[in-house]
């Protein structure tokens, strides 16, 4: 039988990225089952897998890791010892009926071999018919008895062949995969994405990007209910919110307050649109100011661990200081930390951005509105060009951090101009991007023209249309930029445009 594995398991397994995977499957270097590939497939286009880490994944884990502070200070790197016990019994129970249909299959096979040769045999000791028949009977039952040894030879062969063997060492890795992490796949939507250690599978929901509901974060509102349809849980802690008997027997959970034992299946809604997020008021606090050059501030705003902001990368929140002044900024941040926002904000004359630069310390309150805007990702695979124009790249720098973090998209392309003598304020992270994945690329302008970043455009990418394009920035600007890619031949479906006027 076909071994298949889910993409995201392939890509971990291999040592890649989900959208590496993705782009061989649409080159036709793999085939699809149902969304899953074959081992076979995979140990074909990645001949080096081995139990070892791939480099490479590593460091692109890394850079997840870097780029998006966690939602809580445990240790998550191991999951408890109740959830190992549970998960190596559950591989345990799983090997042992591999095994037996393995014995089973050797049985049958054996069974059949010896059926031939007494068949050869029954053949074999015919007489008294006629030359002819006698001549066809011995025919037949060396038919047989070469079939029979075929059977033998080919049963050695499999069991020595350098195929099976590799394929016995990625199911080793699997296995080893399976005891430090679980997978979980959504329905109906198809998400897929792996519970690490210690964590909740709310908290791995968020890490991974999806929008799955949820209020608390701490069991008390049962906003993140969902239902298991397959698969083990572990409960991590007790939550108040009290689950009808309905409920109960119909399998629902609170996703905050269980951890995955082994791989699930979970039916639970997740927002597709920014219509499905519902507005939100939250009291939060200036964790940190770090003064910029040019005038530019980065505002860290931290929310109280009950109450995280659900948002979409692109999207835009309204600060509001104690003291009154408020202004509506774009998070320059990762959905996978909702608790965690950064803002930049460039200084000028209103009485918010005064406030900021003069006045606002660290520990202030704010009450955080939001979130609002449409400028969001397109559930889509195709590579996606980035352009930031000025202070546009917030919105732009919170959509490039969660494509990274669901990994689906196939390359990214980030184009940043930014007006003389500016600097390019967030460089290192765009160096860190470039230099951890391979996918990424970035091209510092200063002062770009329409038709010199169109140029640029035509000469780093093989077809226009082909792209999905994200433009920020102020709105002369985009609206110039926007034109100018429709005239190239740019559908208006593949491009998304803010403008921050």
């Amino acid at each position: 039988m076909t071994e298949l594995l889910s993409l995201s398991r392939a890509a971990r397994l291999a040592g890649v990225t989900r959208a590496e995977i993705q782009k061989r499957i649409r080159h036709g270097e793999m085939q699809t089952f149902e969304g899953q590939v074959a081992i076979s497939d995979l140990l074909r286009v990645y001949p080096s897998v081995s139990l070892e880490q791939s480099g490479d994944f590593e460091r692109v884990e890394q850079i997840k890791a870097e780029a998006y502070p966690r939602s809580h200070d445990e240790d998550t790197r191991l999951p408890s010892q109740q959830v190992l016990i549970t998960r190596i019994k559950a591989l345990a129970e799983a090997l042992v009926q591999r095994v037996a249909r393995v014995e089973a299959l050797e049985q049958l096979l054996e069974e059949v071999r010896a059926r031939l040769d007494e068949m050869a045999a029954d053949a074999g000791d015919k007489s008294g018919a006629s030359a002819a028949a006698e001549t066809q009977t011995h025919t037949q039952a060396q038919a047989l008895r070469d079939l029979s040894a075929w059977l033998q030879t080919r049963r050695t062969d499999l069991a020595e062949s350098a195929v099976e063997a590799a394929q016995t060492q990625l199911l080793a890795r699997d296995s080893f995969l399976r005891i430090m992490s679980a997978s979980v796949k959504m329905i109906p939507s198809g998400h897929e994405f792996f519970v690490d250690g210690n964590e909740s599978i709310l908290e791995a929901a968020v890490r991974s990007g999806l929008r799955l509901s949820y209020g608390c974060a701490s069991g008390n509102c049962g906003e993140c209910k969902a239902r298991l349809v397959s698969g083990e849980v572990y409960r991590l802690r007790e939550h108040d919110y009290v689950l009808s008997e309905r409920e109960k027997q119909m399998g629902y959970l609170l996703t905050c307050s269980h951890t995955a034992v082994t791989d699930l299946q979970l039916e639970a809604a997740e927002a597709h649109s920014p219509a499905d997020l519902p507005e939100q008021e939250i009291q939060a606090q200036i964790r940190k100011l770090e003064p910029q050059s040019g005038g530019l501030m980065l505002l860290h705003v931290q929310t109280p661990r009950t109450n995280t902001l659900r948002f979409m990368a692109g999207q835009r929140a309204r600060l509001r200081l104690a003291d009154g002044p408020e202004q509506e900024l774009p998070i320059a941040s990762c959905p996978c930390n909702g608790r965690n926002l950064l803002f930049t904000l460039r200084q000028g004359d209103d009485a918010f951005s005064q406030a900021v630069f003069e006045t606002v310390t660290p520990r202030q309150p704010v009450t955080l509105t939001g979130p609002y805007g449409d400028f969001v990702l397109a559930d889509a695979t195709e590579p996606a060009v980035f352009i930031a124009l000025g202070d546009g790249i917030a919105p732009i720098k919170s959509l490039i951090e969660h494509a990274v973090s669901i990994d689906s998209i196939e390359a990214f392309h980030l184009y940043w101009s930014v007006p003389a003598p500016r600097m390019h304020d967030h460089q290192p992270w765009c160096r860190a991007l470039r230099e951890t994945l391979d996918n990424f690329a970035f091209t510092p302008l200063v002062d770009a023209a329409c038709d010199d970043l169109l140029a640029l455009l035509e000469s780093d990418l093989e077809a226009l249309p082909d792209n999905r394009y994200y433009i920020a920035g102020p709105g002369s600007a985009v609206q110039a930029v926007v034109s100018t890619l429709l005239a190239a031949g740019v559908p208006q479906a593949r491009i998304a445009s803010e403008e921050l006027d």
